[in-house]
């Protein structure tokens, strides 16, 4: 064994070249060496010593935990420090695989259960039970908090979100009675994260929810005599933003235009009216138990078709013939309904728009606003074929995370890199990442006073456009530098004030604000618990790394650290009546959370 005085050891080492290695001194390479030093660092009531030995051993290197913390809040909805750092200790490729073999629990049973369970709770408190209705909306949101924040399967519910916010259907609408059918339509995205994206299309197309947000459900054939039509809502829909969109793309994502620099329209009213013929036909799959003889057939009213069944074929309302659909592709004659809808949704997944129309949103979603048309056109490629597979989902979810573009430090100084982080995404990080005081140990979050603040929450999207258009562009320098950043559509004068309001009730000095919220079922408000972070606010800079790490995953700028610090330095004195380090966290962690490094995601 060799030892080294700390003074001279650099010197030693580059002066004798008696093997070569592969890492670098300061970096990890420590076999053999001991390292002794004057004196090692050790403060006062303080578990941590600073080690001689991690001047070369890479211990005091926080390199690879930040780039995982960073990794990790594409993938996930945000991760404590110790998940982070056994993260850090394998490949993002390896945490994937894991993954990917995570089963998903049920949204729509849970949210069954909850239901009962929190109508009972309701009668306890006093309540009349015949004034408790459900499963509704409420329940479902409830539902998506309490899997979201114990789950162990986080890429599969981050990107099933993502998902969401393509094929959208809404508890903002007439859905929001039907509770458990949110919660079963969730399901779909769940189940399907990882799959194949024509089961994914085709699930959505037959599921009764979006039957009923689209209006397919029950949609006849052509009666003329009686001035009847097919409902042509999911026709134009599936097209425009659930499959190829409105104008013809290159692989890489960008338009193709005519002769006259236009963009090239995907599709026509004429193509609209073919696929509407194909949508027709469709009815309940089964009903729910009812007193008043209903069964299943097509016509039977919305409520009482089951939320878990695909809608049927009832192929005597079908449009029979031929479809004409796009390209000059035609659906025959003579076959069942549901083979034409089979039909039509294999015509529309082998379009070559889907590829990159889908694996652009997905990026906008998971990583950033504007991705170059390299990285739309390496991924798109993986949806087109990935091992003579196409549109194969989790080997397309890899490729987003995995990519230079997500993943190399040289992009973050990038004008085109980063996003806005949602407001719902910021409050599902904040609930994660920080401990919680939840004396009833449930997380049933309605979440209702920040929707009302942000305009947010799982499947409350106000329209099928989803919260803002993929495309919207802001006025002022991101649009005047020809980029879009589509999380600004909602952030406007009122939700951003609303969401300054919000951190700053959570995090007030004397007050213990609910981060969580219910309705009448008696249960204790959930808050932020801030013992742990206290432990580390003895020192402004301590508690500073550790959020960074945590929160804008080493990318906090100079300026932010130093208004943090400024700030949180003059809380402090020595009357044992006066919490400082409790103060200093609540102040230094609302500062996080309304600084444009944490809002902002690099």
């Amino acid at each position: 064994m060799r030892y080294f005085a700390l003074t001279i050891a650099f010197i030693a080492l580059i002066q004798t070249h008696a093997q070569e290695y592969s890492d670098y001194l300061g970096a990890g390479h420590a076999n053999g060496i001991t390292v002794t030093s004057s004196s090692e660092q050790h403060k006062a009531n303080w578990t941590e010593t600073a080690s001689a030995l991690n001047t070369i051993n890479g211990q005091g290197l926080d390199g690879r935990l930040l780039e995982t913390s960073r990794f990790l809040s594409q993938a996930t909805f945000g991760c404590d420090l110790d998940y982070i750092k056994n993260v850090s200790q394998i490949s993002f490729e390896d945490w994937m695989e894991q993954q990917f073999n995570l089963p998903a629990q049920s949204m729509g049973d849970l949210t069954n259960s909850l239901y009962l369970e929190a109508k009972q709770r309701f009668i306890d408190n006093g309540g009349d039970a015949e004034d408790y209705f459900g499963p509704e909306a409420q329940h479902f949101v409830m539902s998506w908090w309490q899997i979201n924040m114990n789950n162990e399967d986080l890429l599969r519910q981050r990107v099933a979100l993502a998902l969401s916010e393509i094929f959208v259907i809404s508890w903002n609408s007439t859905l929001d009675n039907y509770g458990d059918g949110l919660g079963y339509y969730y399901d779909i995205l769940t189940s399907n994260a990882f799959g194949n994206y024509e089961d994914l299309l085709l699930a959505i197309s037959l599921h009764p929810m979006m039957g009923g947000y689209l209006s397919h459900y029950n949609n006849p054939k052509n009666i003329p005599e009686q001035n009847i039509h097919p409902d042509e809502n999911y026709a134009r829909e599936v097209m425009q933003l659930f499959s190829i969109g409105l104008n013809l793309l290159n692989e890489d994502g960008t338009y193709m235009t005519d002769s006259n620099g236009d963009r090239i329209p995907t599709y026509d009213n004429n193509d609209i009216k073919e696929f509407a013929k194909v949508f027709t036909g469709l009815g309940p799959g089964a009903v729910i138990d009812n007193p008043y003889g209903v069964v299943a057939n097509f016509g039977v009213n919305f409520y009482f078709a089951k939320k878990d069944t695909p809608m049927a074929m009832y192929n005597q309302w079908h449009e029979t013939g031929e479809k004409h659909l796009l390209n000059g592709y035609t659906i025959p004659s003579g076959q069942s309904g549901m083979d034409d809808i089979e039909d039509a949704i294999h015509h529309l997944f082998m379009h070559p728009n889907v590829g990159p129309f889908i694996v652009k949103r997905l990026i906008q979603r998971l990583v950033k606003s504007n991705p170059s048309p390299q990285y739309v056109a390496r991924v798109s490629a993986v949806f087109n074929d990935n091992n003579g597979v196409r549109g194969d989902l989790k080997a397309v979810v890899k490729a987003i995370l995995l990519d230079e573009e997500a993943r190399s430090c040289s992009w973050v100084q990038n004008p085109i890199q980063g996003k806005l982080v949602e407001p719902m995404i910021r409050y599902f990080n904040i609930a994660r990442q920080i401990d919680l005081d939840k004396p009833s140990g449930l997380d049933w979050n309605i979440g209702y006073l920040f929707y009302k603040a942000t305009g947010q929450a799982p499947l409350g999207a106000p329209s099928v456009f989803n919260f803002f258009l993929p495309e919207f562009s802001p006025n002022g320098p991101i649009s005047n530098a020809g980029l879009i950043g589509p999380e600004f559509q909602i952030h406007n004068s009122v939700t951003s004030i609303a969401y300054l309001n919000e951190v700053d009730l959570w995090t007030y000095p004397n007050w213990d604000y609910p981060i969580y919220n219910t309705w009448d079922l008696g249960i204790e408000n959930a808050t932020l618990d801030f013992t742990r972070l206290e432990y580390y606010a003895r020192d402004s800079e301590v508690l500073i790394n550790e959020l960074d790490k945590l929160l804008t995953h080493g990318l906090l700028s100079d300026e932010t650290r130093q208004i943090i610090k400024d700030a949180i330095d003059p809380i402090a004195g020595t009357d044992p009546n006066i919490d400082y380090m409790f103060y200093r966290v609540k102040l230094a962690l609302y500062l996080f959370m309304i600084s444009p490094d944490y809002v902002i995601s690099k």
